[in-house]
């Protein structure tokens, strides 16, 4: 993995796809649809989906799940194509064999608070080491599903998958990877259970 470069606030514009992972079974939400789960009367994703939206030059959603209320927020949806509920990995390689820009940036629907900065920062820090991956590191560890990466990295993602690959950071071990330092920890958390939801203060 490349070591962090300091952050430069000027990069060369590149068009990028947003990818909200939404494919999950929700197995600590008591089942639910996490994404589609209400948060100050709103459903979580579109919390999510306000912030990512302005950072990138189009939406995918990707969703197993409930295709007619997720068709409600107006952005292609891109269901796994991996049977089985493969993990986050499975909407990354989704995504991407849809995405038609140069890169695709991938954020999870239960993490509300993202950084309205994470696609500038990445995408600098890509850039600049010509890493073929950029993934956010904050207080010290990796938050993998917070990924800014090349459109040609489906085809070493489609391999890893077809040989039963499905741990996202062994796969990041195989590309041109770098970390970047991100200092507010909280941004990344994620809402995984009811009682997390319930103590959740927005505004």
């Amino acid at each position: 993995m490349l070591s962090d470069p300091a952050f430069t606030p000027a990069f060369t514009p590149l068009t990028v796809t947003g990818l909200l992972l939404a494919g999950g079974m929700g197995r600590r939400m008591g089942g639910a649809d996490k994404g589609l789960v209400t948060l100050d009367g709103r459903p979580m994703a579109a919390w999510v989906l306000d912030r990512l939206r302005p950072q990138v030059d189009t939406l995918l959603i990707n969703a197993n799940r409930n295709p007619e209320i997720w068709g409600e927020f107006g952005c292609a949806l891109v269901p796994d194509r991996i049977t089985g509920y493969a993990g986050p990995l499975a909407g990354i390689h989704a995504g991407l064999t849809l995405c038609t820009t140069p890169l695709l940036v991938s954020a999870p629907c239960d993490s509300p608070f993202m950084p309205t900065d994470l696609v500038a920062r990445l995408s600098t820090a890509l850039q600049e080491s010509d890493a073929e991956l950029a993934v956010v590191r904050s207080n010290g560890r990796l938050q993998p599903v917070f990924a800014l990466m090349r459109r040609e990295v489906l085809a070493s993602l489609d391999a890893y998958l077809q040989n039963g690959g499905r741990k996202i950071d062994t796969w990041f071990d195989q590309l041109r990877t770098i970390a970047v330092d991100f200092d507010n920890e909280e941004a990344f958390a994620n809402i995984n259970t009811p009682d997390e939801l319930a103590a959740v203060r927005v505004g």
